[in-house]
C-alpha cells in the first residue's frame, strides 16, 4: 500500500521530469496546474522572466461554486484563466498538468480554457 506522502513524492519526481522539457516564454506562457484535495489552481507563468502572467482558483471571490473539489469546479477555473490569458493577449499556452493524470479534474480544466480560447 502507497502513503499519500509517497504518492505526492512520487508526482513530484514526475513534475520535475517534465518541467525539466518543457518551459513557458512571453510569447507562449505555460499553464500549470495544481490540484489539492479541496481546491484547484491554475497559473500563466513566463519561466524566462520569472513572472506569473495570470492566475485563476477555486478561492477567487465572486464564484457561486456549491463545491471547490469536482469536476464542475475546474470546468470554472479552465473558463476564467483562458478569459483572462486571452484579455491579456495570450492564444497559445504549454500547457503542465503538474505531474497529475490528465483525467478527472485536471482534463476538466484542460478541457474548459480550450473551449474558452486557449491552445495547447
Amino acid at each position: 500500500m502507497i502513503s499519500k506522502l509517497d504518492k505526492n513524492a512520487v508526482r513530484q519526481k514526475r513534475h520535475a521530469r517534465v518541467r525539466a522539457k518543457l518551459s513557458g516564454t512571453e510569447a507562449r506562457p505555460r499553464l500549470n496546474v495544481f490540484r489539492s484535495n479541496k481546491h484547484i489552481y491554475a497559473q500563466l507563468i513566463d519561466d524566462v522572466n520569472g513572472v506569473t502572467l495570470a492566475s485563476a482558483s477555486t478561492q477567487d471571490k465572486g464564484l457561486e461554486l456549491a463545491s471547490t473539489s469536482n469536476i464542475e469546479a475546474a470546468q470554472t477555473v479552465g473558463a476564467n484563466i483562458a478569459k483572462s490569458a486571452v484579455e491579456k493577449g495570450y492564444s497559445e499556452v504549454v500547457f503542465d498538468r503538474g505531474g497529475y493524470l490528465f483525467h478527472g479534474r485536471v482534463k476538466a480544466l484542460a478541457d474548459a480554457a480550450r473551449e474558452n480560447g486557449l491552445q495547447f
